[in-house]
């Protein structure tokens, strides 16, 4: 997969198909534009070509400590290159790129210098300024331009309509075994392993202490979580909590994981923490003495898990 930064940089040996969008998640929707892009792309005999935005357009436009992402840029490009696209164009997006009308969108961008010969588009999708472009303007504009553009239908998963919005709120509510239905992988958390109070360890349960790269990352619903760990190249499994950790007082949010069957020292290391179901919500113990006891029974449900899990694999 080629990706260009920079529209004036984009090259194309013919006229791609095309899809534009933010595609945060790059979930099972959005998976089902890809492959018709793909796949039209083939028929035509040449290249797919995805545009997207970075940053997401919220943190330019809008309210930025409300903005939470599904994906960081870097994931999507793998989620990208794994569904096989040819091209992807990330387009840096700012209040001038903002103001451009959908028209001129079409005309100055997707024409001029895409030379597109199809675009490909969700049935939820508006774009330019105010949003106000849609797929009316880009069949009209098609033909006047020489393009056709087709809309993909909304897809059913899990038995709801998929949408970023359904995951977030599916994450919002702890939900992440619905969410992961929903976009076709395990949501995860990639960051730094930092120094905590080492309160974890004191009790037998020491914990890697993770914090996320990205600071819009969405992260999942206070609570336990049944999760798997990626470092150097392995996969662990363990148990994660999201929380303030009340039974100390903490009152600051932390994202930490008790590894199962490790003992190495990571602190600093880059980590990746996947979320694959949630066991129970934080709660206040009367000591560390009943937070340990509770401890030990979350590691027994979560090893439970694995243990089911690993039967129907």
């Amino acid at each position: 997969m080629r990706i260009y930064t920079s529209i004036s940089d984009f090259h194309s040996h013919c006229r791609p198909v095309v899809t534009v969008g933010v595609f945060d998640g790059v979930h099972k929707g959005h998976l089902e534009i890809l492959n018709r892009l793909i796949t039209s792309a083939s028929e035509n005999h040449c290249e797919s070509a995805v545009i997207t935005f970075e940053p997401h357009p919220r943190l330019v436009l809008g309210n930025v400590s409300d903005v939470r992402l599904l994906q960081s840029l870097d994931e999507k490009i793998e989620r990208f290159r794994e569904a096989g696209i040819d091209i992807l164009l990330v387009i840096p997006f700012d209040t001038a790129f903002s103001t451009l009308t959908p028209s001129d969108f079409i005309k100055n961008v997707l024409v001029d210098k895409i030379m597109i010969s199809k675009v490909i588009m969700g049935y939820d999708h508006f774009f330019g300024r105010d949003r106000m472009g849609d797929f009316t303007l880009l069949e009209e504009m098609g033909a006047q331009y020489d393009f056709t553009v087709e809309q993909v239908e909304p897809i059913e998963h899990c038995h709801q309509i998929v949408s970023s919005s359904a995951i977030r709120e599916a994450l919002l509510e702890g939900n992440v075994a619905r969410a992961n239905c929903l976009l076709g992988y395990k949501y995860s958390i990639r960051g730094r392993v930092v120094r905590g109070n080492q309160i974890g360890k004191l009790i037998g349960f020491p914990t890697a202490n993770i914090q996320p790269y990205d600071k819009h990352k969405l992260i999942p619903s206070l609570g336990v979580y049944a999760s798997q760990i990626k470092w150097n190249g392995n996969v662990y499994q363990g148990m994660s909590n999201i929380g303030i950790r009340p039974t100390i007082d903490a009152n600051r949010l932390t994202v930490e994981v008790n590894i199962f069957n490790f003992s190495e020292e990571i602190y600093s290391e880059a980590i990746s923490l996947y979320f694959l179901e949630r066991i129970r919500d934080e709660k206040r113990f009367g000591g560390l003495e009943q937070l340990k006891e509770q401890l030990f029974k979350d590691q027994i449900e979560v090893a439970r898990f694995f243990e089911n899990l690993g039967s129907k694999n």
